[in-house]
């Protein structure tokens, strides 16, 4: 992959007025159609600047390398991500594994949804997966999991609860892109989910839920 060599992560500067915020906006855009067609391996900023009809100096505002744009879009769906856990999950007017099943399926259903971004985005992770910003946005949802583990498991030690939250995390992120790599069906994706809350739910039961 071509591009300025940087070891750089976070965007340049950020836009403050509507017309800055629609460049990076019409830049994130093109980047998510060359990742998604091009795939990490052939990612670069060059190809990037050409699909957002930019020039490479207005990319360069924003974006120092490529993996800069990478991380931003890796960020953004972490971002989503955290914010699904957050709608579903601290919704106590319902009960735990009612939200935990709802979570699973739109967890699910979004995985599916976005494949073709999520294997690239995965495939480029080595870029930026041990820079300090991408722990940090990795860890916000951990807090959201393990915050729902105190609620669900009061009565179970803190090590049960932190072995349970992460291994549903785990779970979720593995056996998602395995199952979204594969064009599936409403229906399959419906009886997949379910499959997977029962188990999940069946194991939380099994740790003292009440």
């Amino acid at each position: 992959m071509t591009d300025r060599p940087s070891t750089r992560i976070s965007s340049r500067k950020q836009p403050k007025q509507a017309r800055s915020a629609g460049l990076v906006a019409t830049i994130l855009e093109a980047a998510v159609q060359v990742l998604a067609k091009e795939g990490a391996p052939r990612f670069t900023t060059a190809r990037v600047a050409e699909k957002a009809g930019v020039s490479i100096g207005s990319l360069y505002q924003y974006f120092p390398n490529k993996t800069a744009i990478l991380f931003r879009l890796q960020s953004d769906e972490w971002r989503q991500t955290s914010q699904l856990l957050r709608e579903i999950l601290e919704d106590v007017e319902r009960p735990p594994l009612a939200r935990l099943r709802t979570l699973v399926h739109a967890f699910i259903r979004s995985e599916c949804e976005e494949a073709a971004i999520r294997v690239a985005l995965n495939d480029a992770a080595p870029l930026y997966r041990d820079a300090p910003e991408a722990q940090e946005a990795r860890a916000s949802g951990n807090r959201i999991i393990h915050a729902f583990m105190r609620e669900t498991l009061p009565d179970a030690p803190e090590a049960v609860r932190a072995l349970a939250g992460d291994l549903i995390t785990t779970t979720f992120s593995a056996v998602g892109k395995d199952f979204s790599e594969s064009p599936r069906t409403p229906a399959e994706i419906d009886i997949y989910a379910a499959a997977m809350a029962d188990m999940f739910c069946a194991y939380l039961v099994s740790l003292g839920h009440r």
